[in-house]
């Protein structure tokens, strides 16, 4: 991603992506050039215990967080119905939004947080629904991260998240 086209939202979506060489400068870079936010300082957490693991310990770590732990699967409507229908109508209603303003769902779900992420960021008029079940969600994978592993990073990027989200309902009030 090109840091002219960042803001909050893309960087957030890039900072939870799998682990590459260029991701923590492409993050500090991103944080350069937005206007400080308290959740750049969540961001600027993350970056400072990242920095101090090697690529593979940050790759293990992200697999362990992300991948391979149900309580905290970053997916928005696993979080709030699990396998069920209404887990279905909310990723069928996600999956036309992000097509509309034409996200790239790079292999995920519509309801998995990088995309999410992606269109909050590209879009002024959220969908209602994911408005009223994306803090829940966050809240319940923070909660779930932090007792399974109290310092994991990750727990950094989920708290900037929740902040957003509480800037998000605030608007759309």
């Amino acid at each position: 991603m090109d840091t002219q086209t960042i803001n909050i939202f893309n960087l957030l979506a890039e900072a939870f992506c799998y682990p590459d060489p260029e991701q923590l400068t492409f993050l500090e870079k991103g944080l350069e050039i937005l206007p400080a936010k308290k959740q750049n300082e969540f961001v600027i957490s993350f970056i400072k215990k990242i920095s101090q693991l090697s690529l593979a310990e940050w790759e293990e770590l992200y697999t362990r967080t992300l991948d391979l732990n149900p309580p905290i699967a970053p997916y928005i409507g696993f979080q709030m119905w699990g396998e069920s229908y209404q887990r279905g109508e909310f990723l069928s209603k996600m999956n036309r939004n992000l097509i509309e303003n034409e996200i790239d769902l790079q292999g995920e779900l519509p309801d998995h947080i990088i995309p999410i992420l992606r269109y909050l960021g590209k879009v002024t008029q959220p969908l209602p629904d994911l408005i009223e079940v994306f803090a829940p969600a966050l809240k319940r994978m923070t909660s779930g991260l932090r007792k399974a592993d109290s310092g994991n990073p990750y727990i950094d990027l989920f708290e900037a998240v929740q902040s957003l989200c509480a800037d998000l309902e605030k608007e759309t009030a």
